[in-house]
């Protein structure tokens, strides 16, 4: 019997599993966070998709509709649906000493225990549950007298309780958290909690925290599990699920068979379409006949939502950055429908007759994360919106729609005569600016941009489009298939991207991290530097382009040349050499040599080179001066 069905059948009385009905009970229970627990650990136990599925339909079916609404939100790896702005603001770190506290294990306890199972929730469990500390734990940790009492789980501040948990009031603690000012305060409200819960329950409680459950699970199959559960077809339960912004209001929503009474919820942002890379002009003309080109913009990706003269911007990260931006809400607060448009925001050089061109992502840099902005970084710094699809438009979501229609409804929508808004005041221009390849007919007008697009059918056409993107500052190319639908969230063939790395770099890793998820038993976090005359001087960080048998024997070989051991990072000796790309430089004080590699690569291990042969500062000093001068010559 798998441990999954073992799980069911033991809380059968409780979960009314056994007779196959799938109608949620009329009554919740108490201890219903505990076998949302029990729960995950069925799913954890299985690796098997449907298996899954399976587990949370019956599950969800299981508890009454309002249980299973809450329920399914921490299932997707979050304690609020997504749509909301609540946000716990609760560290790994504060967690890390709240558990410290309940349970009397040491910080190099915890430390250790983190080693081996990769998860703070986990650690959480372990911690709690007054077990022993398993093999290979160093002999410092064997709690004794006082010690040992703490470590059984009755340290002070430990509550033992026979009031049982449920999600419903995990959902209250979590509010609470959320309305806490200061980090104490919130460390107050999660410390209460997690002494209310069972080791177990508290396990999950921190990973739901943590925003992270690790246990193979995906809002698409909790998805899945509704639509099983309550009836409806799947793509019914996604399209819901992506208008609401809340996988709860869903379940819901099937529960009652209602999945088509779901409206658009503006200021919720959808998934981003995202593009796949080429390597070449032929590959890119290979994949479909009708191809539209665009440049490659350097700069932030952001949905605009724009409803009754109230407009907020998202990134990629599905984080508001609109307080970033204060000048950009103006130019689109005028359509004259509800909408939600993908663009880019960019730096910007303005000209005198013309657009203008965009800027390094480097200046775009001082704009970003501030909550205030001050009216001499706005002059400095200008940004201007850069929008290529529509998503929605008045009452019609036109995610299905093919990329040829949405951009005739696009040019529509822009060309269209602003309404007046916040209190009557005028836009001041009623259509927004045009940028063409290289040429303008009209300036920049609100700092609201469409971008320009054109069309290619051979390689040697495409080559020259590539070419003069490279020439105004810009990446490369996007090329897109006019049929395409918008596939929100999702990475495919439609969209593709071609660009080059502007250099590459022979750095020397001087320091490594502990990888998370199925890389938490290597070393696959690298920090790497340049040569600085005698001393190294970090630039960067990478953990993506070595294979996972490299990874294996780069682990092995760090291990052994360990000069530091922190816990979670440990500092090197520095002999290993790395060939990074990365997209461009930018100064920056997070490193002691004063720049930073933007996206940067690990193209290959170089055990031909010694670290006395890594690429030097003033190299790094080259490459940047040399984008600054490119910069110059774009902008005359």
């Amino acid at each position: 019997m798998h441990l999954a069905q073992f799980v069911i059948l033991i809380e059968a009385k409780d979960l009314s599993i056994l007779s196959g009905g799938t109608q949620p009970k009329v009554h919740g229970s108490h201890d219903s966070m505990k076998k949302f627990a029990e729960a995950c650990e069925a799913i954890a136990a299985t690796t098997k998709k449907l298996e899954k599925t399976r587990i949370v339909a019956e599950y969800l079916t299981s508890r009454t509709v309002e249980e299973a609404s809450v329920s399914a939100i921490y299932l997707s790896g979050r304690p609020f649906p997504a749509y909301e702005e609540a946000t716990l603001q609760v560290g790994e770190r504060s967690l890390w000493h709240i558990v410290s506290e309940l349970s009397g294990w040491s910080d190099a306890e915890l430390t250790a225990e983190y080693r081996k199972l990769g998860d703070v929730g986990a650690v959480a469990g372990e911690a709690l549950s007054g077990e022993p500390v398993m093999e290979n734990k160093p002999s410092f940790a064997r709690p004794t007298g006082e010690d040992a009492r703490r470590s059984s789980g009755q340290a002070e501040g430990r509550v033992s309780t026979d009031a049982d948990l449920s999600v419903i009031e995990a959902e209250a603690y979590f509010r609470r958290v959320a309305a806490a000012r200061g980090p104490a305060a919130k460390a107050a409200v999660v410390r209460e909690l997690l002494a209310r819960a069972t080791p177990l329950e508290a396990k999950y409680l921190v990973k739901i925290m943590t925003g992270d459950l690790r246990i193979g699970l995906k809002e698409s199959l909790v998805e899945e599990a509704i639509a099983r559960a309550y009836g409806g077809t799947l793509a019914e339960v996604q399209r819901a699920n992506m208008l609401v912004g809340d996988i709860g209001e869903t379940l819901r929503l099937a529960s009652r068979g209602a999945l088509g009474e779901a409206h658009m919820r503006m200021f919720h942002p959808l998934g981003f379409m995202l593009a796949s890379p080429v390597e070449s002009a032929e590959e890119a003309l290979s994949y479909f006949e009708q191809a539209s080109i665009e440049d490659k913009y350097d700069g932030i990706r952001a949905q605009a939502h724009v409803s009754q003269g109230e407009v907020r911007f998202f990134s990629r990260t599905r984080d508001e950055i609109t307080e970033s931006f204060p000048e950009l809400p103006e130019s689109l607060a005028g359509l004259p429908r509800d909408v939600i448009l993908d663009g880019e925001i960019l730096a910007w050089s303005y000209t005198d007759d013309g657009p203008g061109s965009a800027l390094p992502f480097s200046a775009l840099q001082q704009r970003l994360g501030r909550k205030k902005v001050s009216s001499d970084l706005i002059r400095r710094v200008p940004v201007v919106y850069l929008v290529f699809d529509v998503l929605y438009a008045g009452e019609e979501l036109l995610l299905e729609r093919p990329l040829r229609d949405r951009r005739a409804i696009l040019d529509e929508l822009l060309a269209a005569e602003r309404k007046p808004h916040h209190g009557g005041t005028e836009s001041r221009r009623k259509t927004q600016g045009r940028l063409e390849f290289g040429l303008a007919d009209e300036p920049v007008v609100d700092r609201l941009i469409r971008v320009p697009f054109a069309r290619a059918s051979t390689p040697e056409e495409l080559e020259a489009l590539f070419t003069a993107a490279q020439a105004r500052g810009n990446e490369g190319l996007m090329i897109k298939d006019l049929e395409s639908p918008y596939a929100s969230g999702r990475r495919g063939k439609s969209w593709l991207k071609m660009k080059r790395e502007l250099a590459t770099l022979d750095v020397v890793v001087t320091a490594v991290e502990w990888g998370h998820g199925k890389r938490i038993n290597v070393l696959s976090d690298y920090t790497f530097a340049v040569r600085d005359g005698e001393r190294l001087v970090n630039i960067g960080k990478a953990y993506s382009g070595l294979t996972d048998t490299e990874i294996a024997e780069m682990t092995k070989w760090f291990l052994e040349h360990t000069v530091d051991d922190q816990g979670f990072r440990r500092e090197v000796e520095p002999e290993i050499v790395l060939e990074v790309a990365f997209n461009n430089i930018t100064k920056s004080d997070r490193h002691d040599s004063g720049y930073a590699l933007r996206f940067p690569r690990i193209v290959r291990l170089r055990p031909d080179k010694l670290a006395e042969e890594a690429d030097t500062i003033e190299r790094v000093r080259e490459i940047y001066e040399s984008q600054q001068k490119s910069e110059v010559r774009r902008n005359g």
